[in-house]
This record gives C-alpha cells, structure tokens and sequence, in this order.
C-alpha cells in the first residue's frame, strides 16, 4: 500500500496497522497483552511521511475513567423482550382486514377453528357454617355455595346499602335459596339469618391471597396465560383473532343495574351439554374439558359470527362467545353502522321530517301517533321500545311503550302557554330517564313549529287514558321501522341513536374549534372540551352510571389536595413578601427532613414483603397482609407529608426561586381545578357508552388530527385497537353522506 493511501486511514486503524507489522508471530492473545503494556510506557510519536508532507502524530491518550463511562452510556440499550401475548397482538395488528378479500356473499367466514369455552372450577365447600336464630346450621354443598354468594355481597355496597334495592335483592335471593333448601328446612324467616361466619371466611381469604409471594403471581400469571393461549384465539380464514368472552360466566348473584327487579336471583352453573359450538365442518371440534360431559350442540353455520351460545337462567336469553371488539367481525360491523348513519345526513333526513311534518297533522290517528314516534326518536334519541311481560323481565320502556304514567304536563305548574312535558321512565339496563322537554322552545321547533304539534299530540294521545294505557296504543316497533325503509334500505329506530350522537359530536366540537382562543389552548385543555362534547352527546342518549365509593373517594381526596395547594400558595406570596422587605427572614418556614419517614416506610415494606416469603400458614400469612397493608399506609402517609411541605425550602429561598414556584403552584392549582371539575361533572354520566358504541370514531380521529392532540388522550388503547380502520382518516373527515360512500 502506497504513502498515499495511508494517508487517507484512521490515525487509530494506522496505529493498529502499525503494532501488527512489528509483532506479526504473536498471537491474539499477545496482541491483547501487548496492549495492556504499551499504556504503560511513555508517550512516543508516530511520523507519517507522504509524498507531499510530513507531519508528527500523538498517540491517543488512554481512555480515562469518566471517557469508559460515557461509552457505556452510549450502548444501544437491549430491546424489550415481548411476552408471548404481546408478539400475538403484534401479529393480529399487521393483518388489515379492510383490504383482505370478503367471504362469500351471506358469509362472515370462509374456515374458522377456535378451542371451545372454559369453564369454572367446581365449588369447593368450605364448611363454615351461616346462624340462623344464633344457631349453626349444616348446608349442603349447592345449599352452602348460595349462602356463600350473598356473604360476598357488600353490605354497604350500591345493592345491599341502598335500601330500595337491597329490599329487592333479599326478596330475590331469598326465594331462590328457599328453592334449594327445600320446604322442609329450617330456615323459613330471612331476618333470623346471619351470614357473618361466612363473611369473616372470606375476608379472611381475601387476606391470604394478598400474601401472595412474587414466585406464586408468577405461577398464576403463567396458568393464566396458559388459558388464554389455549382459548384466546381463534383461526379465522387463515388470519389469527383474538376471542373476547371465553371463560364461561361462574354462578353467582344477578347484580343488574339500577333498580332491576330480578337482582339478587341466583344465576347457575352453566355445563357443556347447554353450550352449541359453531366452527367450520373441516376443522376438529374441540375437546370438552368437563371430564364425563359432552357440548350440547355443534354446527357448522358460516352466516353467523358466534363461536359459542348457550342460554342464562335469570331472563332466558341466548348469551354468545364471540371474537373481541378489535376483531374483523366487530370491525367491519362497525364500519357498516357509522357508514349507514352517515347515509342519514343530508337529503334522507331532510325527508325523513318533511314527512314527518305532514303526519304530525294526518286525520288517521294511526299516521298522526307514527309521525310524532318519529319526532320522538329523531330528536329526543328515545329507543324504540318494544312489549315485555313485566312480570318476568324489568319494566324497561321505549317510545312505543311510553304509557300515560310515564308523563307529566307542565310539571312545574306554570300554567299559561308552557309546553313543557315531564318524561321519567326506567330505560335500558333499569337506568333511570327523567328529564323535562319544553315543546315550545326555539331549539325544537326551528322554522317547523314541529315542537308545539308534538305537544299538542301528547296531550291529544293521553286524553282519556288510565295511567297504565300506552300513549302510542296504535303503532309498534315493526311498523316504524317499515316505514323508514321506504327512505333508505336498511333504516332502522336504532340507527338515529347513532346518526344523533355522532352528529351532535361533530357539531359540539366545530362550536368549540371557531372559539378566537381555541389555537391558544394546551392539549389538556383542548381534551377536556372535546369530553364537555362527549357528555353532551351521553346526556342525549341517557348513559348514566352508579356513583361508586371510588369515585367519592378520590373526589374528596382531590378536593383536599386542591384546598391545600391553595393554602401553599398563600403561604408562599407570604414567604415572597417578607424576601422583598428584607426584614424577619428567621419567620419564613422551612422544609423539615423526611429522610427519617422515607427510611421507615422503605423498611416496613421490606419487612413486609420479607413476611410474605417466609408466611407458611393461614395465620402468617394474614399477618403478612396486615403488614404489607400498614407498610402501604405509612407510605402513603409518607407521600402525603411531602405534599404538605412541597412548596418550602430546606433553607431561606431566593426571590427568584420563591416566584418560580409560585407560578408553577398556579398552573398546578389550574389544572387540578380542571381535574376535579371534569370528574365531577361525568360522575353521574357514562362517556364510555357513547364513545364505544355510538359516535363515529372517524371524528374523533380527524379532530385529534387537526387540533395535535394525542389519540391516546380520547381513545385508551383498547378502542385504538377496536378502531383501528379509522386511524388514516384525514384531518379534515367529516361525518356526512358523501363519506359513507367512499368507505
């Protein structure tokens, strides 16, 4: 090789280059050593000589302690290693089945093949005896199991401490254990039972399994995903899905929401010989893991999309295994709901009122009382309503089913020309709807006057009726959806649900986009208009939810930090204004240490924690729990005195500091009163419901995209997966007729 060219190499690759003419016989080894020993002599110099100069070179000098600590930094870090079940969700994102060829026309499947359902251990008595009149009682396993689901109830809890439902879940799990104790058992009287040995039992239990060992979570860890990976999964035309309900639902109390009336009913076991299974005719069925049973039924049926059915005992419906919501089969049915309520924007449901403008005033009672159903469900999003025996189902009611009880003319008793009209009936899921309409406002009666007809029609329909009468006694819920047919193929009461929310999305969140300081706001200000938007659309479709303990809990506990942030942001305009006098400096309060508290906590977790490894009984290891629960407490208690002395200094602060940290306590006190406001007021409300089943997520999507707020801040990861059709939306995607087209 010429000068020239070594010229152009590294000076370290030259020196290299250099060592390994001069030692050419040693070995690998050697050459190691050798480099151990060159550090130790003096520093020498290298000349290069080149045709054209000549020039002295230093060698690099050896690599200082602090140089091995940068190089160490700079090491690629190592890629998380992936659980099995992560590099499965992976694998199921990468298939895009809106570009994978359809089934069949009236197929959901080409081949599909899926592991069956999991069913629950058997019960295993546990010999703790309920009192009845004070004295023990012996049960039989089936007998003891019941007494053992009502013992697990809590006392104070939505169902047993609310005193309306409480009276009907006693009277329901009443007569069902009575069933199985027979008639001629001793227990006859309710008020004579006590439940508490069994409660102990189980709180005691509850105390043993949080003495859990890291060894043992890992052992449960792993038999749980073992069943996941056995039932998870199902193979659906070659691609893989992941299945959502495949563990059958264990017996137990019926909780039902709201005032249900048949909560507290004792729900069986359910055994394969009532489950049908579905999977294609070239696939093996799937071994029944109930040893000495057999499945009920099995069919090979590509035109439905279940996996699994079989019926509940509490309402006699037909429950269903079916694939998760981030499958194909939700993803296109999805897709198809929020295409078909799109289709209503624009012409359809211009006509769709003019039509029903006209009926309002129709001669035939039977037009006048459709047109006014129509009304209802397209502006107020009643559900349809259907005929249920009241007797065996909950008294749940639609617009169809609305009877003269249900309303209330001028409820407030204002007299004159008020139009307000009082609806208070038990929805869907028992959940409450109570809210008074003014038929006479401009937001429903526009340039149409369609509001005061309405009323008018009320009033006329009620005429003459007993309380228990239905108001719409002249049509039901298959006429009306006959007679949206005729303006789009398809058209049902239901699909308005959808079209009302996620146009009322839409336009909640362009009000709120042409504010002047909209560009102004954060991301975290923005996100909480678009759940002012959200709750909007929940209140239309009356999503509600049970305030929990929970909630109250971290309400007040919000309240409480909120108020102390306050009083620290006092006491540092106080600190700031004895800094700027310059005078009783030895006033201002200083940070006490909390090394001492920290120390403790740290030590009674590890004590704790060391308790769990060593507990061998029932007795230490619910001593173990006990433990690890006050370590828990005292550190919370630890963490809650370095907030309450967060704002002070361990010495006198600068003015600087002292401003500084008051503008940081502002924007904390700031976005906390935005915190404890958003909670508030969505205590009561489901915004979930709506978000997951009624408004296109395509506006949600294009609204994050236009306004760079994070999708993780509106959809959690679970809907990401769900929608994931709708993620390429464009930022400027509206939902309206013309983009239903083009899906």
């Amino acid at each position: 090789m010429s000068s020239d060219e070594d010229e152009n190499i590294p000076i370290s690759q030259l020196k290299k280059k250099t060592s390994i003419k001069k030692k050419k016989k040693r070995s690998l080894e050697d050459d190691d050593d050798y480099v151990v020993q060159k550090k130790k002599k003096k520093k020498t110099t290298t000349t290069i000589t080149s045709s054209n100069k000549k020039r002295k070179i230093k060698p690099d000098p050896a690599p200082s302690s602090s140089c091995s600590a940068k190089s160490k930094q700079k090491e690629p870090k190592q890629l998380k290693k992936l659980e099995k079940n992560e590099r499965l969700q992976f694998a199921m994102q990468a298939f895009l089945w809106w570009d994978a060829p359809s089934p069949p026309e009236g197929c959901q499947w080409r081949t599909m093949e899926h592991a069956g359902v999991s069913f629950p251990p058997a019960y295993e008595p546990h010999n703790v005896k309920m009192l009845y009149n004070g004295e023990p009682v012996d049960l039989t396993p089936p007998q003891e199991e019941a007494a053992t689901f009502f013992a697990g109830m809590d006392p104070d809890g939505m169902h047993l401490g609310n005193p309306k439902t409480a009276k009907i879940f006693i009277k329901n799990f009443f007569a069902d254990f009575k069933v199985l104790l027979g008639r001629k058992h001793l227990i006859k009287d309710f008020k004579k039972c006590d439940f508490s040995p069994i409660r102990r039992y189980l709180n005691e239990q509850k105390m043993i399994k949080k003495a859990i060992t890291d060894d043992e979570k890992k052992a449960r860890k792993e038999e749980n995903n073992s069943a996941l990976y056995k039932y998870g999964y199902a193979l659906v035309d070659g691609h893989l899905e992941r299945v959502g309900n495949f563990n059958m639902e264990p017996p137990g109390t019926f909780r039902g929401r709201g005032e249900h009336p048949k909560m507290g009913k004792l729900k069986s076991r359910v055994i394969p010989e009532q489950v049908q299974l579905n999977f294609a005719e070239d696939c093996p069925a799937p071994p029944c893991p109930m040893p000495g049973h057999a499945w009920g039924e099995v069919r090979h049926d590509p035109q439905v999309q279940w996996l699994a059915q079989w019926k509940e005992n509490i309402n006699n419906q037909v429950k269903y295994m079916q694939l998760a919501a981030q499958s194909s089969f939700k993803g296109k049915s999805d897709r198809a709901k929020y295409g078909k309520a799109a289709g209503l924007c624009g012409k359809t449901i211009l006509k769709i009122r003019a039509a029903t403008k006209k009926g309002l005033k129709a001669k035939k009672a039977e037009d006048r009382q459709l047109a006014t159903a129509v009304w209802v469900i397209d502006r107020l999003s009643l559900r349809v309503g259907g005929e249920k025996d009241t007797d065996e189902e909950a008294d749940t009611v639609g617009c169809c089913s609305l009877r003269v009880e249900h309303v209330t003319f001028d409820p407030n008793e204002e007299g004159g020309d008020c139009k307000e009209i009082q609806l208070e009936f038990l929805g869907k899921d028992s959940m409450l709807y109570k809210q008074t309409i003014d038929f006479g406002s401009d937001l429903y009666n526009e340039s149409d006057n369609m509001g005061k007809q309405v009323y008018d029609n009320f009033k006329r329909f009620c005429k003459g009726k007993r309380d228990s009468e239905e108001i719409f006694d002249k049509i039901n819920p298959s006429m009306l959806n006959q007679h949206f047919k005729q303006f789009m193929s398809g058209l049902t009461a239901k699909v308005f649900r959808t079209y009302n929310a996620s146009k009322t999305l839409q336009d909640e969140l362009r009000k709120t986009e042409q504010v002047p300081t909209w560009r102004s706001l954060t991301a975290a200000e923005k996100v909480v208009e678009y759940n002012n938007a959200n709750r909007e659309v929940a209140i239309l479709c009356n999503h509600q939810r049970s305030i929990s303990k929970a909630q109250e809990t971290q309400l007040e506990t919000l309240g409480n930090k909120l108020d102390t942030l306050k009083r620290q942001k006092k006491v540092l305009k106080k600190i700031l204004k004895i800094i700027n006098s310059g005078k009783g400096t030895d006033k201002i309060p200083l940070k006490k240490s909390e090394k001492a508290m920290i120390e403790a906590a740290t030590e009674a977790i590890a004590k704790a924690k060391q308790m769990k490894e060593s507990a061998k009984t029932n007795a230490e290891k619910i001593a173990a729990s006990e433990a690890d629960e006050a370590a828990k407490q005292q550190r919370r208690d630890c963490n809650d005195a370095k907030f309450t002395q967060a704002h002070l200094w361990e010495k006198v602060p600068t003015q600087e500091q002292v401003i500084k940290k008051i503008t940081s306590w502002n924007a904390k006190i700031t976005k906390m009163e935005m915190n404890l406001k958003h909670k508030d007021d969505n205590k009561e409300v489901s915004l979930g419901t709506s978000k997951i089943n009624y408004m296109d997520p395509r506006i949600s999507v294009a609204w994050c995209k236009r306004n760079d707020v994070p999708i993780e801040k509106i959809f959690p990861i679970s809907l990401r997966g769900k929608f994931n059709w709708a993620m390429a939306v464009e930022p400027d995607w509206e939902f309206n007729a013309d983009k239903a087209k083009e899906q």
